[in-house]
């Protein structure tokens, strides 16, 4: 019988598979010893299992299919975090290493996110956040490798109407960009001179993107708004990397718009715009186990062309351009010991964005007054963290940072400004040199100490927070000079002759022709401060039982220059923020919390109260004046609120070519009116904040699926307003007047009902202040307080499930949202006599329906396909005068517009209809042709961008100057179309992956 059951056993041996295990250990990243008694889950096709590791570390999982995809993990506990494998293929006796991080080792808490495929529910805390890893960006349609292009799939981030055009690209809780706080790796990435990155970095140094929009850690500050967190990549034990190149064709295969689109820097470009993209990255051991290296090159060029069009000049040309972006980005990362580890991070990066001459649609700027945006940034950041003993652990981080921001580097420096206009005083050229100057330099040191302990059902951790900036910025005019030139028919015509064309320069212009005006800037020389900001803060994660944690933190700030032009600083900033999770069961929690968040003060702000500002002994009589009518502070010091700021001087009668210098131009400066002139607040300033509540329920029914609810409110106080204390008396339009009845005011009027009145004559603008006559005046005082506001309430709905099974990922959100504010930026005036409650109505970024949907489809093994929906509800809407109507569009004549190109419209209020809704559907298509079994293959990809061809009118990316948001004429009148979104576009790629 013995015999007959092993000759069937042998006759099915074909038929049969050994079988087949995995074995797993499980070991303390830091301190690479076994755990013990830590639960292993295990998740197969349609199962999950756990197993418990003994004293070994060791834990094996038997009788498992071939062929299948397996992961295991661990979950949080008091000790250790939450840790995944990759997806595994198991063989027979296979054997893997899951190396866990120990929670006290670990300093980001929330931003550092695990890349496991898994769906992982918050249990902690109230943290309302989104996140993209490196896997999605890879996978999704994403614009130019950029990462910031994906973020608006993250609940409370939307594209932003950009205040300028480089300006961040994406809001926040309905707030401008500028008021969000960028890091990597947890550590400063600000150009604080505005707020926007100092480097973006590249999608192949990224591991994965963390977007805090409410309630996040007393951690986590200098923000009253979000914090965008960017985790940068490490090497391993194992040779990972990829070469890749990136085209955008353009116009050859695009859609045709009559609209200009943006580059990745925001500006506009059209016809000709072609993008080049290449670089390598690599990650390799050092030393295995112990010193890992990563290293990133990416390289961007733009092709762009713009028109040259001087009929009277006989010139029409096409004028090409140059982008240049470039980042190179590294990381070194040394185990010390088992309780010490550092990483050593540094950053590069250069951004040369051309102005070669002409315009898009055709202009007059010749290639002699070509400029070019020239940024240049490095980041140096070296992270050490220690583990003291199995309850204590430090980290102690050091960053510094250089960012140049040349905005009009010119190719002619050292030539003086020249304006050409024909017999009919039409501008014809713009030759010599750019015109104005901004280069700002910016240095940035950053100190942070960390301290967690481990007490047990308490984690407790503390910290410390220095970062100073030494600020220099060169600014103004033309230190050489500004001729604006009339030529005569015979003038032109001998240009015309000449045969120069579009090399025309200055001193291609005839000698005798005439000067109708000369200006030189008076301080060609630098101006800065240095800006200290100084954290503290403790927070307490308190385990009450296995179902409820409570969070109590507590942080405090203070900014130097809240000071101002006062002598006391913004010291009370003390933040307490408090949240609640509760397990309701295995599968869903619910959560909730209230905290309270401050910003870092603008630099700007301070910078532009020195810049624009000027210590004449006239503006001070001024002052002066405006303190004994109570309009401004009595007590304020004028020398501490005043500044030798930028001015231009004007010379009469100057040849060409031989107008004075500003040395000998000095003595006019205390008799130069000016129509706006700022000074410091002697009062100083207070620090934005927020008030943020959250409530919110999270359901995870499986291990790859996860539902999000997050209701969110935030209240933001001690945003900036500019308040001109020499401002016209009031002149309203109250609501439902007849526009037929409206009698717009001159500036005359405007200027004689000033506290200190501006009245004119041949000598040109001036006040009278006790008798005294003053030139040397100005027409506007301007004077930055914090005192503006706004409100943004939300509804986030999300489900998203993983791509584990290697068919079908997705992640779809849906925003319900309200949004006002009486500011949308650093430099908000009112529209009419400082009276900014009428300003406070629904924000330029307010979108009250947002849904966006991700798909990652996998058909077969290789293929990906990626589409992606976002539908968006109209932005608001202002009606502004029609001058054709009224004879002017400043019908109250003081020349405040509150950033509109008019007035409102009289008798409506602000923003009180909406654009069309907005709907954009892009697809991504990638297949991976691997080399055999081997992780190595080549990649080749097509994106498609706006595949209908939608023209949206609204919820893209634009400049306040060219959007559909200001609507000429009364309610009801057609939309005007300036700018209107990308058409369709078309983006391929290959990728060498190994």
């Amino acid at each position: 019988m013995k015999k007959i059951y092993a000759l069937c056993v042998l006759a099915f041996f074909p038929f049969l598979s050994p079988a087949q295990s995995l074995t797993v250990t499980v070991t303390s990243l830091v301190e690479a010893t076994p755990i013990d008694s830590m639960e292993v889950f295990l998740v197969g096709p349609g199962d999950i299992n756990s197993r418990f590791t003994g004293p070994n570390g060791r834990v094996i999982f038997d009788k498992l299919k071939a062929n299948e995809k397996y992961i295991v993990y661990v979950l949080d506990n008091n000790q250790y975090q939450y840790t995944a494998s990759p997806e595994l293929s198991v063989s027979e006796n296979t054997t893997y290493q899951l190396r866990v991080p120990n929670r006290m080792s670990a300093s980001l808490g929330e931003v550092l996110i695990s890349s496991s495929p898994m769906a992982k529910m918050n249990r902690q805390n109230a943290t309302v956040s989104g996140q993209l890893k490196k896997e999605e960006f890879m996978k999704m349609p994403i614009e130019g490798r950029d990462v910031t292009r994906g973020l608006y799939r993250l609940p409370n981030v939307t594209q932003a109407v950009l205040g300028y055009a480089e300006g961040p690209n994406i809001s926040i809780n309905g707030l401008n960009g500028i008021f969000t706080n960028y890091l990597v790796d947890g550590m400063d990435n600000n150009e604080r001179f505005l707020g926007n990155m100092k480097i973006n970095s590249p999608v192949g140094f990224v591991e994965n993107v963390t977007v805090l929009t409410n309630n996040y850690s007393s951690e986590w500050g200098n923000s009253s708004n979000g914090i965008v967190n960017v985790l940068s990549r490490s090497g391993t034990n194992e040779v990972t990397g990829e070469v890749f190149y990136l085209t955008r064709p353009g116009s050859v295969i695009d859609a045709s718009s009559d609209f200009a689109t943006r580059d990745l820097s925001g500006n506009q470009v059209k016809d000709g715009f072609q993008r080049h993209q290449f670089g390598f990255s690599v990650g390799a051991p050092i030393k295995k186990d112990q010193t890992f290296i990563y290293l990133n090159a990416e390289q961007t060029i733009d092709i762009k062309d713009n028109l040259l069009n001087s009929p009277e000049l006989g010139v029409n040309e096409t004028v090409r351009g140059n982008n240049y972006f470039t980042y190179v980005n590294g990381k070194i990362d040394h185990i010390w010991s088992k309780q010490w580890r550092s990483s050593l991070r540094g950053q590069v990066g250069r951004i040369y964005i051309d102005r070669q001459g002409g315009g898009l649609e055709g202009g007059v700027n010749f290639p002699s007054a070509a400029s070019a945006q020239d940024n240049d940034t490095y980041l140096i950041a070296l992270k050490n963290t220690g583990v003291i003993n199995s309850r204590l652990s430090t980290e102690v981080n050091y960053l510094h940072s250089y960012f140049r921001w040349n905005y009009r580097q010119p190719v002619n420096p050292e030539n003086p400004s020249v304006t050409l206009r024909d017999p009919m005083q039409r501008t014809i050229a713009v030759i010599g040199q750019a015109g104005s100057i901004f280069d700002d330099k910016e240095y940035t040191h950053q100190f942070q100490n960390k301290w967690f302990y481990d007490a047990g059902n308490h984690y407790i951790k503390a910290g410390i927070e220095f970062i100073t900036s030494d600020f220099n910025l060169t600014g103004g005019g033309n230190p050489n000079g500004s001729y604006l030139v009339d030529l005569s028919e015979d003038q032109l015509a001998e240009i015309r002759n000449s045969g120069v064309g579009a090399d025309l320069n200055v001193n291609d212009v005839p000698a005798d022709a005439s000067v109708f005006q000369y200006d030189v800037e008076l301080r060609p020389t630098a101006l800065g401060a240095r800006q200290n900001v100084t954290s503290a803060y403790v927070e307490d994660r308190w385990t009450i039982s296995n179902r409820l944690t409570a969070n109590v933190g507590l942080r405090w700030d203070y900014d130097n220059l809240s000071r101002s032009g006062g002598t006391q600083g913004d010291w009370d900033n003390i933040a307490p923020r408090f949240s609640m999770n509760f397990q309701l069961t295995e599968k869903s929690v619910i959560r909730g919390g209230y905290g309270i968040f401050y910003d870092k003060i603008k630099y700007a702000v301070y910078s532009d109260a020195l810049q624009f500002s000027n210590n004449s002994n006239d503006f001070k009589t001024q002052l002066a004046e405006l303190q004994r009518l109570g309009i401004l502070d009595s007590d304020a010091d004028l020398n501490r609120i005043t500044f030798e700021g930028n001015l231009q001087a004007t010379a009469p009668g100057v040849d060409y070519l031989e107008g004075p210098t500003a040395d000998d131009l000095s003595d006019e400066r205390q008799a130069i009116f000016r129509n706006n002139t700022r000074i410091l607040n002697p009062d100083g300033w207070d620090n934005p904040f927020s008030h943020q509540f959250s409530l919110g329920y999270q359901y995870k029914p499986d291990n790859e699926t996860l539902f999000k609810f997050d209701a969110v409110h935030t209240r933001t106080e001690n945003l900036y307003v500019v308040r001109n204390l020499n401002v016209a008396s009031p002149y309203l339009f109250e609501e439902g007047i007849d526009p037929d009845d409206v009698v717009p005011r001159t500036r005359a009027e405007a200027d004689a009902s000033r506290p200190v009145a501006v009245f004119s004559d041949d000598g040109g603008f001036y006040s009278v202040v006790q008798g005294d006559t003053l030139r040397g005046g100005t027409r506007n005082v301007f004077m930055t307080e914090t005192d503006g506001r706004a409100e943004y309430t939300a509804l986030n709905f999300m489900l998203q499930k993983e791509l584990s099974d290697g068919k079908l990922g997705f992640r779809l959100l849906y925003t319900l949202s309200w949004t006002k504010s009486n500011t949308s930026s650093i430099n908000t005036r009112a529209q009419d006599n400082n009276d900014f409650e009428a300003e406070y109505t629904w924000d330029e970024n307010d979108r009250r329906h947002v849904l966006s949907g991700v798909f990652i489809y996998q058909p077969i093994q290789g293929l990906t396909i990626s589409p992606t929906a976002l539908i968006q509800s109209g932005q608001p809407v202002t009606y502004v005068a029609d001058a054709t109507v009224f004879g002017t569009g400043d019908l109250n004549g003081d020349g405040e517009n509150f950033g509109l190109p008019a007035d409102r419209w009289p008798g409506i209020d602000e923003n009180t209809d909406r654009l069309p809704w907005a709907t954009t559907f892009d697809i991504s298509i990638k297949y991976l042709w691997s080399f055999g079994k081997s992780r190595q293959g080549i990649e080749f990809s097509a994106d498609v961008f706006n595949v209908l061809n939608q023209q949206n009118w609204s919820g893209y990316n634009t400049t306040r100057s060219v959007s559909n948001q200001a609507q000429t004429g009364p309610p009801g009148s057609d939309f005007q179309r300036f700018s209107a979104s990308p058409p369709r576009q078309f983006q391929f790629g290959a990728r060498y992956i190994f």
